[in-house]
């Protein structure tokens, strides 16, 4: 019931305010899907603070790129240290698909023979 109270709040925000001041995350999913991921995935409490920690470090001189909602709350978390559920520097990212591949370069191109 309180997940879905919070998955509407930021699909909320998502629909209204994030509309009206545009797209600004630098990272990939945005922080409110990343918040309403984290919700989904652990629970308020530490999705809160996992998302929290995300808008933390999404700013002009914060992280950016693909980072994805970690599959377990961190071990060393603990309910009454709620700090412990974020990461608050740095992307655990993977590597992107997007990469290309080198490729080796052609030779030249030879001048056709005039005739």
């Amino acid at each position: 019931m309180v997940r879905r109270a919070a998955h509407w709040a930021i699909r909320g925000y998502q629909l209204t305010l994030s509309s009206l001041i545009g797209r600004q995350c630098r990272h990939w999913p945005s922080c409110s899907e990343y918040t309403d991921t984290a919700i989904a995935r652990h629970g308020l409490w530490a999705g809160g603070w996992i998302g929290f920690s995300r808008v933390c470090r999404c700013g002009p001189f914060g992280t950016h790129g693909i980072d994805l909602v970690p599959e377990r709350v961190p071990g060393r978390a603990r309910w009454w240290l709620p700090w412990r559920y974020g990461r608050w520097r740095g992307v655990e990212a993977p590597a992107s698909p997007f990469v290309c591949e080198a490729v080796e370069p052609r030779e030249p191109s030879k001048p056709h023979d005039a005739r």
